[in-house]
């Protein structure tokens, strides 16, 4: 018999610190739930807002349980702690804290406000896809490059990549908890919370811990123009 996963369920937002007629703005939502027959999930996440921008992370520990959860909950308090760092240095950061230790995989995006350009560094198998602003059924959803290796054991090569956003281009960050199909068939028109909690509801495997975080890059309606 299959056991089904209940969700646990985020949502929030963030915005550039001095609002005002160019006010970049991050709507976010995620879902997640541990290993069935586990308390804890070695899955987390991280929205971070710092003074010109914010840290998108999202983590994945080696194994799963208790072991995990506190290996991934130490990942993303170093990450918290060091949101306005590189996604380079951060990477480094967390190897160094996790050398000989239980490794972690991860995904982080670091938006800067003044630019509009979002920096992508992937490890190990924590997937990334850009959804573009003028989505439509047959648009191409943008996967982003992750590259194989574990923070704290194997690390490769560190050559982060630069995106310019748009009003309405949508980040889409899934643990391998989630199957790697959830592109496919994206909805149209559902928020960030909604459609992290409809990619859960269809792509969670039983099997792993699964978490998704959907992030919505916008800005001010004045400044997009008519």
């Amino acid at each position: 018999m299959e056991i089904l996963k209940t969700p646990t369920v985020q949502w929030g937002a963030a915005a550039a610190p001095q609002p005002g007629r160019k006010t970049p703005t991050l709507q976010w939502g995620a879902a997640e739930a541990p290993l069935p027959g586990q308390n804890e999930s070695g899955d987390r996440f991280l929205v971070e807002p710092f003074n010109n921008g914010v840290l998108i992370a999202v983590v994945d520990a080696l194994g799963h349980g208790h072991r995990a959860a506190q290996i991934a909950a130490q990942t993303i308090d170093t990450l918290a702690r060091h949101a306005c760092d590189s996604v380079t240095a951060l990477v480094r950061r967390c190897h160094e804290m996790l050398h000989d230790r239980h490794g972690a995989t991860m995904s982080l995006a670091s938006l800067d406000w003044p630019s509009r350009r979002m920096t992508w560094l992937g490890i190990g198998n924590v997937a990334g896809v850009l959804v573009p602003h003028a989505f439509v059924a047959e648009a191409r959803v943008k996967h982003l490059l992750v590259r194989g290796g574990v923070v704290g054991g194997d690390l490769p090569d560190l050559q982060p990549s630069t995106i310019m956003l748009a009003h309405g281009d949508t980040l889409i960050v899934a643990t391998d908890g989630i199957d790697e199909q959830f592109a496919d068939q994206l909805p149209q028109d559902l928020t960030p919370q909604p459609l992290a909690e409809h990619i859960f509801a269809h792509y969670a495997k039983s099997t792993d811990d699964a978490l998704v975080l959907v992030a919505r890059y916008g800005v001010a309606a004045d400044e997009r123009g008519p």
